[in-house]
Protein backbone atom coordinates (compact mmCIF):
# COMPACT_ATOMS: atom_id res chain seq x y z
CA UNK A 1 0.00 0.00 0.00
CA UNK A 2 1.43 3.38 -0.98
CA UNK A 3 0.52 6.09 1.52
CA UNK A 4 0.68 8.91 -1.05
CA UNK A 5 -2.29 7.32 -2.88
CA UNK A 6 -4.55 7.39 0.19
CA UNK A 7 -7.20 10.05 0.70
CA UNK A 8 -6.88 12.30 3.77
CA UNK A 9 -9.58 10.30 5.60
CA UNK A 10 -7.95 6.98 4.69
CA UNK A 11 -4.59 8.24 5.90
CA UNK A 12 -6.05 9.33 9.26
CA UNK A 13 -7.70 5.91 9.68
CA UNK A 14 -4.46 4.17 8.70
CA UNK A 15 -2.50 6.12 11.33
CA UNK A 16 -5.09 5.34 14.01
CA UNK A 17 -5.03 1.64 13.18
CA UNK A 18 -1.25 1.65 13.02
CA UNK A 19 -1.08 3.24 16.46
CA UNK A 20 -3.39 0.62 17.99
CA UNK A 21 -1.39 -2.18 16.38
CA UNK A 22 1.89 -0.66 17.54
CA UNK A 23 0.72 -0.44 21.15
CA UNK A 24 -0.65 -3.98 21.10
CA UNK A 25 2.57 -5.49 19.73
CA UNK A 26 5.02 -3.49 21.86
CA UNK A 27 6.79 -5.57 24.51
CA UNK A 28 9.53 -3.05 25.30
CA UNK A 29 9.69 -1.63 28.82
CA UNK A 30 10.48 1.80 27.35
CA UNK A 31 9.25 2.85 23.92
CA UNK A 32 9.21 6.37 22.52
CA UNK A 33 8.05 7.18 18.98
CA UNK A 34 7.53 10.61 17.43
CA UNK A 35 4.12 10.58 15.75
CA UNK A 36 4.13 14.03 14.19
CA UNK A 37 5.53 17.54 14.38
CA UNK A 38 3.30 20.57 15.03
CA UNK A 39 5.21 23.81 14.51
CA UNK A 40 8.25 23.61 16.84
CA UNK A 41 6.77 20.80 18.96
CA UNK A 42 6.41 17.06 18.56
CA UNK A 43 3.75 14.62 19.70
CA UNK A 44 5.31 11.39 20.91
CA UNK A 45 3.82 8.04 21.82
CA UNK A 46 5.34 6.58 24.95
CA UNK A 47 5.06 3.14 26.48
CA UNK A 48 7.22 3.53 29.49
CA UNK A 49 8.95 3.10 32.73
CA UNK A 50 11.47 5.73 33.59
CA UNK A 51 14.66 7.19 34.96
CA UNK A 52 15.38 10.38 36.85
CA UNK A 53 16.04 13.25 34.45
CA UNK A 54 15.24 16.88 33.72
CA UNK A 55 15.02 19.26 30.81
CA UNK A 56 16.75 22.56 31.52
CA UNK A 57 14.90 24.82 29.08
CA UNK A 58 11.72 22.98 28.02
CA UNK A 59 8.48 21.97 29.68
CA UNK A 60 7.02 18.53 28.93
CA UNK A 61 3.38 17.46 28.80
CA UNK A 62 2.20 13.92 29.56
CA UNK A 63 -1.31 12.68 28.73
CA UNK A 64 -2.31 9.14 29.71
CA UNK A 65 -4.23 7.24 27.05
CA UNK A 66 -4.32 3.88 28.81
CA UNK A 67 -3.06 2.63 32.16
CA UNK A 68 -1.69 4.68 35.04
CA UNK A 69 1.37 6.92 34.89
CA UNK A 70 3.27 7.93 38.01
CA UNK A 71 5.52 10.99 37.78
CA UNK A 72 7.90 11.16 40.73
CA UNK A 73 9.11 14.70 41.42
CA UNK A 74 12.53 14.70 43.12
CA UNK A 75 12.29 15.60 46.84
CA UNK A 76 8.55 16.14 46.48
CA UNK A 77 5.35 14.34 45.62
CA UNK A 78 4.31 11.71 43.11
CA UNK A 79 1.76 12.79 40.53
CA UNK A 80 -0.64 10.00 39.50
CA UNK A 81 -2.23 10.26 36.07
CA UNK A 82 -5.09 7.93 35.30
CA UNK A 83 -6.61 7.42 31.86
CA UNK A 84 -7.36 10.73 30.09
CA UNK A 85 -5.48 12.88 32.60
CA UNK A 86 -2.53 15.15 31.79
CA UNK A 87 0.24 17.03 33.57
CA UNK A 88 2.94 19.55 32.63
CA UNK A 89 6.40 19.02 34.12
CA UNK A 90 8.01 22.46 34.18
CA UNK A 91 11.52 22.97 32.83
CA UNK A 92 14.30 22.29 35.33
CA UNK A 93 12.22 19.91 37.48
CA UNK A 94 13.97 16.58 38.08
CA UNK A 95 11.42 13.83 37.52
CA UNK A 96 10.99 10.15 36.77
CA UNK A 97 8.11 8.46 35.01
CA UNK A 98 7.06 4.94 35.94
CA UNK A 99 4.08 2.70 35.54
CA UNK A 100 2.80 -0.25 37.58
CA UNK A 101 1.53 -1.84 34.35
CA UNK A 102 1.83 -1.26 30.61
CA UNK A 103 0.89 2.39 30.21
CA UNK A 104 0.44 4.36 26.99
CA UNK A 105 0.93 8.12 26.99
CA UNK A 106 1.15 11.00 24.58
CA UNK A 107 3.96 13.44 25.25
CA UNK A 108 4.07 16.92 23.76
CA UNK A 109 7.40 18.70 23.86
CA UNK A 110 9.69 20.78 21.67
CA UNK A 111 11.18 18.94 18.71
CA UNK A 112 14.77 19.33 19.95
CA UNK A 113 14.17 17.85 23.39
CA UNK A 114 16.12 14.73 24.36
CA UNK A 115 13.45 12.35 25.77
CA UNK A 116 15.82 11.04 28.45
CA UNK A 117 16.77 14.50 29.68
CA UNK A 118 19.65 16.93 29.37
CA UNK A 119 23.15 15.60 30.01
Amino acid sequence: MELQNLSKQQLILFRLLFLASLVEKCTDGWYNQTLCQVNESVVRLGILKGEWHKHDVEDGFFFTLNGELLIDIENSETITLKQHQGYVVSKGIVHKTRAPEKTVVLMIETAGIVPTGDA
